[in-house]
């Protein structure tokens, strides 16, 4: 199964999921705020993405910090951040049969599905 991991309101995250509709791909949307966001899977995203391709140093929710939450960055501190604000997350990840994508390009998508 497709699954689509983002936030509902996100841009990106509207043309992954208009781009997959119109290409007739099944897909689950899974939205982090109301479907939540397991240490689990962000480790699996992790480990198969790195921690630092995946926080979103541009976000609302980064300038939002505190300089201290942003200073020193390790895996753990970075990982405990993004669970705690998944908005830190670059949006969307798709899985595609254990595949992950990061972000939304068409010619990415074309290619792996």
């Amino acid at each position: 199964m497709t699954t689509l991991y983002g936030i509902k309101n996100c841009d990106t995250c509207k043309k992954a999921r208009l781009w997959l509709e119109q290409n007739h791909v099944a897909f689950q949307f899974h939205e982090y705020r109301t479907d939540g966001l397991s240490e689990e899977l962000l480790n699996r995203f992790a480990n198969q993405l790195g921690w630092s391709t995946m926080l979103n140093r541009s976000s609302t929710s980064w300038r939002q910090l505190s300089p201290e939450q942003q200073a020193d960055l390790t895996e753990a501190k970075a990982l405990q951040l993004m669970l705690a604000f998944p908005t830190l997350i670059k949006r969307p990840i798709l899985d595609a049969g254990g595949r992950l994508i990061i972000g939304f390009k068409s010619g990415a998508y074309e290619t792996e599905l």
